[in-house]
């Protein structure tokens, strides 16, 4: 007797493809007076697969996007998969150097960038890093119809959407195939893109769902950059695979957002500190009706860093609604820990780990320590990453025996829940956002009358925390604060150059020459 030979096939888009043929005619994607069903996203996200089929991009290729919370977005990123190809998301922030690092790097083959706006021009920073990457043959500018292209010799999304058929047959994976490259910076300075694989993904995004009890009628309010891996998984997978609506929010902006909760009885919010932080004390936040968002709110979400206990407070109290508290990396899915509407909330925790994850302390030696002792925190389980790009000595330095080592030092308490103390590394959160010292410094010191700089975090009541520099000057150069401000404005994205810069003649080092960065910060 012949055995049939069984081979397990997962597609991310397949998100996508089972709403639109379970909900066709539910509206998906909100932005501002702009409403798409489930058919007409699945509709254009099949016009861009055959697209880029027609342009020769195949299974396996890397293919990058540069787009804020727009409808494109979803578009862009489902019909990716749907041919098989891998996602690979960049900040919307990136200055042109650093695109072209990205797609240097990732191997992209081919490039989708918004147009941007005047304060923040991403189509012609996009084009100059496309322009200066050989290996990348294609650029397509996602500008809306009745805006003249301001870029020559840029094709337009629109362009190739044009004749392309709406309907698609969605390529087959496996689970274990590269999905998404997500970029995060490492110790090194230079950035490094965490593979995961469609299973880590869609898995992520499942569990996620349940986190919040996800029930078909939730509506999503979504302020968190869709490129980042926290919006891309707990918001715009989660919410697809539950067939949800999912208002876009280009940019965060409290007023924006206190009318989206008003005008779409929004269900799900989902932010960083320093987002719950600026709606607590919003001044005209009495202008909109409190108590019909408060009727349909029924859960937040917060991480990215750790959400002071006043502020929690605070916002549950102005707003009448729950906060759950939830931990993770781009390297985890991102989801490791999450809160749990089922059991007791303790402020300061990051919660619990998710179903189907494992998480547990060591010491240096890699010794399990019990509860209350600080250490490592480790995690495993099928939200872990393939590993990083292309970097196979970076892979093996943070796995241990089958266990991802965070680089974050917490605690687990009697009850299980665990807790983020501090950070072996020196990065720094502004805003929610990473920034790694290094790669500014290296940046920093390409400025002609920069000799040495060393970059630390302060706190900022704001930010959690905000980048500052020291630097010290070549001989017989001069120069000002606001000088190297602005001209780091014009080579790093906007959430990693310093907003305070301190001359020095000299920093202090140990005996091997290594910057003393404790005594920086104790000045």
């Amino acid at each position: 007797m012949k055995l049939m030979t069984l081979t397990t096939t997962l597609n991310l888009c397949s998100i996508l493809d089972g709403s639109a043929r379970e909900y066709p005619n539910k509206t998906a994607v909100v932005f501002g007076e702009q409403r798409y069903t489930y058919a007409q996203i699945n509709g254009a996200a099949n016009k861009i697969a055959n697209a880029l089929v027609s342009k020769g991009i195949q299974k396996g290729d890397k293919v990058a996007v540069s787009c804020p919370n727009l409808p494109y977005f979803p578009m862009v990123y489902y019909g990716i998969l749907k041919i098989g190809a891998t996602v690979v998301p960049l900040n919307v922030l990136l200055k042109k150097r650093e695109i072209a690092y990205h797609l240097r790097d990732s191997d992209a083959k081919a490039y989708f960038c918004f147009v941007g706006t005047p304060d923040l021009p991403m189509g012609i920073e996009g084009w100059a890093g496309f322009n200066e990457v050989e290996t990348c043959k294609d650029f397509w500018l996602m500008i809306p119809p009745e805006i003249p292209n301001p870029i020559e010799g840029a094709e337009t999304i629109n362009s190739i959407m044009t004749s392309e058929s709406p309907l698609f047959e969605s390529v087959s994976t496996l689970p274990t195939d590269t999905a998404v490259i997500l970029y995060t910076s490492g110790t090194t300075g230079q950035p490094k893109g965490a593979e995961l694989a469609h299973y880590n993904m869609f898995q992520n995004a499942l569990v996620s769902g349940t986190l919040f009890t996800g029930v078909h009628e939730d509506i999503h309010l979504v302020t968190l950059p869709l490129f980042h891996s926290f919006g891309q998984t707990c918001q715009l997978n989660s919410g697809f695979l539950l067939g949800n609506t999912l208002v876009l929010i280009a940019r965060f902006d409290p007023d924006a957002v206190l009318s989206g909760f008003e005008k779409e009885g929004v269900t799900i919010f989902c932010g960083v500190p320093t987002m719950y932080w600026a709606l607590l004390n919003h001044p005209n936040a009495t202008n909109y009706d409190l108590n019909k968002i408060s009727q349909t709110l029924r859960q937040c979400a917060s991480g990215g860093a750790s959400l002071p206990v006043e502020v929690m407070k605070g916002f549950e109290e102005k707003y009448k609604v729950n906060i759950l508290e939830g931990y993770g990396l781009s390297e985890t899915s991102p989801v490791a820990s999450f809160g749990r509407i089922s059991k007791e909330k303790k402020a300061g925790s990051i919660g619990v780990p998710i179903h189907g994850v494992q998480m547990k302390v060591i010491d240096k030696e890699g010794n399990e320590l019990p509860p209350n002792e600080i250490g490592e925190i480790c995690i495993r389980g099928h939200n872990i990453m393939k590993g990083y790009y292309k970097k196979q000595e970076a892979t093996e330095k943070v796995f241990l025996n089958g266990w991802f080592r965070s680089g974050d030092l917490g605690k687990m308490d009697e009850d299980g829940y665990f807790y983020i103390v501090d950070r072996t590394k020196d990065m720094v959160i502004r805003g929610g956002m990473n920034v790694y010292p290094r790669e500014v410094e290296e940046v920093l010191m390409t400025h002609p009358k920069v000799s040495l700089a060393a970059v630390i975090g302060r706190p900022d009541e704001k930010m959690g925390e905000e980048i500052a520099a020291f630097i010290v000057l070549k001989d017989g150069e001069n120069a000002t604060s606001e000088e190297i401000i602005e001209w780091s404005k014009n080579e790093m994205a906007a959430y990693k150059y310093p907003r305070e810069v301190v001359f020095k003649d000299a920093l202090p080092m140990n005996a091997t020459g290594k910057i003393l960065k404790r005594v920086l910060r104790e000045e």
